[in-house]
């Protein structure tokens, strides 16, 4: 039996974009023993509600939780809107706001004169109402309309809650097709993933039984084909997709022996209604197909672009390093010219080898050849980069405004979508990226959608980092079409006699390492330990860092895998005993996690209303009553309970993680267990986001093996192609 609560809503507390509601509710009776003495009480519920009216009756079906906070309140799981009963509740319910410019008299009138079923006649004929005196057809048709839609509404939701949606979930599809719900989720309830981002296959696959939608539906194979399709995608960073990788993981999902042919035809089919696209072998997303094509045009359009020439530019670079008191090489001072002449640029070196002196001397040198003022360079020119910490670091160095890709573009969270497009520009004209190798196809398209066809765009990043989460390999590809002004930084500068950090990057990504990697540097050590004494080592590392003054905040733990004795999540809690012990702070703990005041965190998603983004590193500064405060450097975020899945402790996170970051320590943890993701290029993120010392822990072996294996999967993609066939048709 479902427990439920019957009374009058009172008042909205909270409510959010997505109508989730804390609020005030009268009790008037329930069906469980549990509930009695909540019973003539007014209380505190929450939910999710796609309408609720001031002072009407309802039935809310849940139960009692207490929050850590807010005390007991009442979690509603689904509810029902009872029907005015009798004389007096049905003139109440007609003279309500619901009905704008119907009065009290005028609802008593309706009722005198259409009875006590007032409500059912008039639905059955609008017309009806024109025997109320004083009731005009103007009125009377819009008190039909707002009582058709307000029951319309309700039932679509109770319709959608039926099949298996949650509340939440049925009130985003109602939102979004209104009237139209029923008869889109009954015509093909797949589409509805296409539409809503919050609606995913599983969900879909959640309730179709209660469609009548059998395994071997088409709707629902050509679903699963593009699902598939994402997930591979997605996995793998392609950015499309052979016809075998396909088939062979969709027959081996629904169970059934499809013949190819048959199969083919679907992908056709599915190809028609335009959500991929057939490119010869080829099997892409349209997305994809469509971002790898605007990055192409714009690629190229830039690249061919006129120069922009200015006859005493090298006087102008001289200024600059009397201004900086530097002395650039030759290469740095084409990369410089090039930024300021070319169109479209790509700057790419390791660590030590100047791309931030670059980027401060390309700031200056624009700011004095256009004769800008501070304030009008920051309207004219934006710094930006894929991830907080490395807009931060960016701004910091450059002493000048820095914005992540997403902000910059004023991405709505609850939309989904980029409010800077093609069809609202950024005012801009000059744009420098930098840790380009971050960055997807869905994101540098979305960024060239924003931008005007006038801008000058420089490129900086690693050639030799790890690739994007998300599908692509940008500037691998734009690097090896050979069609870009890119000026390859080689030389060292970040290194005094006896540091090693950069030189051992080099090494690693000539193939020339050197027997000096096990010798201890003045930045540099190799302690070679087994898997079993790993975390022994690593305590006494950071402690020894400790005495010597570092905190949590210099000091980070990179390795390649969460799970495990010797994965990221038990080096956390290693780290946060040394870090950050029980001395009586308040604490919370969230499945197995302690999460402590002082705590070391770090984000794991975009939030730009919060202005904190994937990768972003935080102190928990308060933990009061359920509520968990993390302080981004003078940025306090507010966590509430369901927002703790948006958090880790940061004392050791991933190696994809660190992309765009630096830390003045940095231990790195190698060992065979490690096997599946020791490669090369994660090997050399990991060492390249030391700044001062770096120590590597466990296997010699290991660490020999995963410098020499450059076998990572290849990701599919044509970006370098679709630049190479403007060349050949131009």
């Amino acid at each position: 039996m479902k427990k439920y609560i019957k009374g009058i809503f009172k008042k909205v507390i909270f409510k959010s974009d997505q109508n989730y509601i804390i609020g005030l509710f009268k009790v008037k009776d329930t069906n469980s023993s549990d509930l009695e003495d909540f019973v003539l009480e007014t209380i505190t519920f929450t939910g999710y509600f796609h309408e609720l009216t001031v002072d009407e009756k309802y039935i809310f079906y849940g139960d009692m939780v207490d929050n850590p906070k807010y005390g007991l309140q009442f979690k509603v799981d689904e509810y029902q809107r009872v029907k005015p009963e009798g004389k007096d509740a049905i003139i109440d319910f007609l003279s309500s706001d619901l009905f704008s410019g119907i009065g009290e008299k005028t609802a008593e009138a309706i009722v005198n004169t259409l009875g006590e079923n007032a409500l059912d006649i008039i639905k059955d004929d609008y017309s009806s109402l024109l025997l109320v005196p004083s009731l005009n057809e103007k009125k009377a048709k819009n008190i039909y309309d707002v009582l058709k839609k307000y029951d319309q509404s309700y039932d679509i939701i109770i319709y959608l809650t039926t099949l298996g949606f949650s509340m939440k979930d049925s009130m985003i599809i109602y939102n979004k097709y209104k009237e139209l719900t029923k008869m889109i989720i009954e015509e093909n309830v797949y589409n509805i993933i296409d539409d809503i981002d919050e609606i995913t296959f599983s969900k879909v696959e959640m309730v179709r039984k209660n469609l009548n939608i059998d395994d071997l539906d088409a709707r629902r194979i050509m679903a699963l084909i593009v699902h598939v399709m994402k997930e591979l995608c997605f996995n793998k960073g392609d950015t499309y997709l052979y016809f075998d990788e396909i088939y062979e993981n969709v027959i081996k999902i629904l169970n059934y022996d499809f013949s190819r042919d048959d199969f083919e035809l679907l992908l056709i089919e599915i190809s028609k209604t335009g959500r991929i696209k057939i490119d010869d072998k080829d099997y892409y997303l349209k997305e994809y197909f469509d971002s790898e094509n605007n990055i192409a045009n714009i690629v190229y359009y830039l690249t061919n672009k006129k120069d922009t020439k200015y006859k005493k530019i090298e006087k102008e670079i001289e200024k600059l390093q009397l201004y900086f008191s530097v002395t650039y090489n030759s290469k740095q001072i084409e990369a410089i010219k090039n930024a300021y002449e070319k169109n479209f640029s790509i700057i790419t070196g390791g660590p030590g080898t100047g791309k931030t002196t670059i980027i401060k001397a390309i700031l200056e040198l624009y700011k004095r050849l256009n004769g800008y003022s501070y304030e009008t360079l920051t309207n004219k020119l934006a710094l930006l980069a894929p991830t907080g910490r490395a807009a931060k670091r960016m701004s910091e160095s450059c002493l000048f405004p820095a914005s992540t890709i997403h902000r910059f573009l004023k991405w709505n969270k609850e939309s989904n979508k980029f409010m800077i497009n093609e069809n609202n520009k950024a005012s801009c004209e000059f744009v420098i990226i930098d840790e380009v190798s971050m960055i997807d196809v869905n994101l540098l398209d979305s960024l060239f959608k924003g931008l005007h066809k006038n801008v000058k765009v420089v490129m900086i990043g690693d050639y030799n980092q790890l690739e994007s989460v998300g599908p692509g390999k940008v500037l691998k590809d734009l690097i090896d079409s050979d069609m870009i002004n890119v000026t390859f930084l080689s030389e060292l500068y970040r290194q005094d006699e006896n540091s090693y950090i950069a030189k051992l990057a080099k090494e690693i990504n000539e193939n020339d390492l050197s027997d000096d990697f096990l010798l201890k540097k003045d930045d540099y050590s190799f302690i070679e330990t087994d898997s079993a004494n790993l975390k022994t080592y690593i305590k006494k590392v950071v402690e020894k860092a400790k005495e010597k003054g570092y905190t949590s905040d210099d000091i980070q733990l990179l390795a390649p895998m969460y799970k495990g004795e010797n994965g990221i999540d038990s080096f956390n809690k290693l780290l946060q005993n040394i870090f950050n012990p029980n001395r009586g702070q308040n604490e919370i703990i969230n499945k197995d996690i302690i999460y402590r005041e002082n705590d070391k965190v770090l984000q794991l998603e975009n939030d730009p209303d919060n202005n904190v983004f994937n990768g972003d590193i935080g102190y928990i500064c308060n933990i009061d009553k359920g509520n968990i405060f993390v302080d981004f450097d003078g940025n306090v975020v507010k966590y509430t309970p369901k927002d703790y899945s948006k958090i880790k402790h940061g004392y050791a996170i991933s190696i994809h993680k660190s992309q765009g970051s630096e830390f003045k320590i940095v231990i790195v943890p190698i060992i065979f267990s490690y096997r599946i993701m020791l490669y090369k290029k994660i090997i050399y993120t990991a060492i390249t986001r030391a700044k001062q010392n770096l120590t590597i822990i466990g296997d010699k072996s290991a660490f020999l093996y995963s410098i020499k294996n450059e076998m990572i999967y290849e990701r599919k993609t044509k970006l370098k192609e679709r630049l190479q066939s403007f060349l050949l048709n131009n």
